[in-house]
């Protein structure tokens, strides 16, 4: 009934995008890595008009190589208006917040005030289940059940849900009284409830607001100014496209004006592009964690244990095999806005991508979209030498589906 994460970040990195694309290269994808200051502005024009061609409304994004940045927008921020989209615009990210979140705790490990392998209980004895530590919640091998297809089962809820207001111990509790998916530690499997109870965690340790301590330890130090936790207020506050979710009866329902606090530090953060870029070229950079905790970050558990070499997901943070070697990021889905943020390992090469339509394809039918998708980021995170050797091969890049911020926001919505 629904694309799990594993699904996606497989079907982005199988054989048919790893090995085409190598036929023809030249010596510097040979090197692994695209000679510095080699962005295709041209061809990543091309490929960003590609993707609104295929359907979508409206997409923007931002590729940087070291100090050269490309960034442009397609298409129209408001179906209704044409208003057109703009490469700066504040978007909701979704799950990329996890990779804030789990960087803010990653410092409070470093500091000796939470210990990775501890039980949760040590810190939440209200909500202590048994075999599971912190580092499980941010890897997702917990076992825990997500809440999002508990306050989400119906079409109803969905709409009724964008101005409900959620605690945390509310989304735990819906969470916690699911039947597991599996022994603590033993597999990988994809839950937001993790990250309801990281941000629990640093606020019993820190005693100040989990959202606070993102901003006080990342957004502030990174002057990340565009980058916020929105808490109760339902409106984007600056600049912004309109986020579509196709309904039933063929309807383009807005979702842009929505209580996120059923997200908190699972998926509210509102970013933009260039924020995104900039923070994740500091993570990785070793700006924002110490040597050890970052290493554990990039530790990382098998989506598919059958094919452990093609994708993993560490501590808020997933890795992707690609043709020019690794690259590592997240990508988030919220209804009607949907990004991806992926990076080379030291975040010289980088793209951020967002999308303001999501629930637009059904897992296993064809999607223009996400092909369209898949070759920009292709292009920007791998350079001109590959995107010729794609054109001369007529290599075909796998689509890039909805990113599946949560299990329950990427399968068809709810029955009537």
């Amino acid at each position: 009934m629904h694309l799990s994460r594993r699904s996606f970040l497989l079907a982005t990195t199988g054989t048919a995008l790893a090995t085409p694309l190598l036929a023809g290269a030249g010596p510097a994808l040979a090197a692994g890595r695209p000679p510095a200051g080699s962005l295709p502005d041209a061809a990543l024009t091309a490929d960003l008009r590609a993707i609104t061609e295929a359907g979508m409304p409206g997409v923007f994004a931002e590729a940087r190589d070291g100090r050269d940045r490309w960034r442009d927008a397609s298409g129209v921020a408001d179906v209704t208006t044409g208003r057109p989209v703009l490469p700066g615009f504040q978007h909701r990210v979704g799950s990329i917040t996890k990779t804030f979140v789990a960087a803010a705790l990653l410092q409070l490990v470093g500091e000796r005030r939470i210990a990775l392998d501890a039980p949760i209980g040590r810190y939440l004895p209200e909500f202590a289940v048994a075999g599971v530590t912190v580092r499980m919640l941010l890897n997702h091998t917990s076992g825990i059940s997500d809440y999002d297809h508990v306050i989400f089962a119906t079409p109803e809820d969905i709409e009724r849900h964008r101005s409900t207001t959620f605690t945390p111990r509310q989304l735990v509790r819906a969470g916690l009284g699911q039947p597991p998916t599996g022994a603590p530690g033993a597999a990988f499997s994809y839950s937001n409830t993790n990250y309801i109870l990281a941000g629990l965690i640093i606020e019993r340790v820190t005693r100040r607001s989990a959202t606070d301590e993102v901003h006080r330890r990342i957004l502030r130090p990174l002057g990340l100014r565009q980058t916020y936790f929105p808490g109760l207020r339902p409106r984007i506050a600056g600049p912004h496209s309109r986020g579509y979710v196709p309904w039933y009866e063929g309807e383009l329902r807005d979702f842009s004006v929505s209580n996120m606090s059923w997200a908190w530090t699972a998926g509210a953060l509102v970013s933009t592009m260039a924020d995104l870029n900039t923070f994740f070229r500091a993570l990785l950079g070793g700006r924002l964690l110490r040597p050890a905790q970052l290493a554990a970050m990039k530790t990382t558990v098998p989506f598919d244990p059958a094919q452990p070499e093609a994708a993993g997901y560490g501590l808020g943070l997933y890795r992707m095999t690609w043709p020019t070697g690794d690259v590592w990021g997240h990508d988030g889905l919220v209804f009607g806005h949907s990004a991806i943020s992926l990076h080379t390992p030291d975040g010289r090469r980088q793209v951020s991508l967002a999308q303001n339509v999501t629930h637009y394809a059904l897992p296993g039918t064809p999607d223009p979209i996400g092909e369209a998708v898949g070759r920009l980021l292709n292009t920007a995170l791998v350079g001109e030498s590959v995107v010729a050797a794609r054109t001369a091969t007529a290599a075909r890049v796998p689509a890039v589906v909805p990113a599946p911020g949560a299990p329950t926001l990427v399968r068809p919505l709810p029955q009537r």
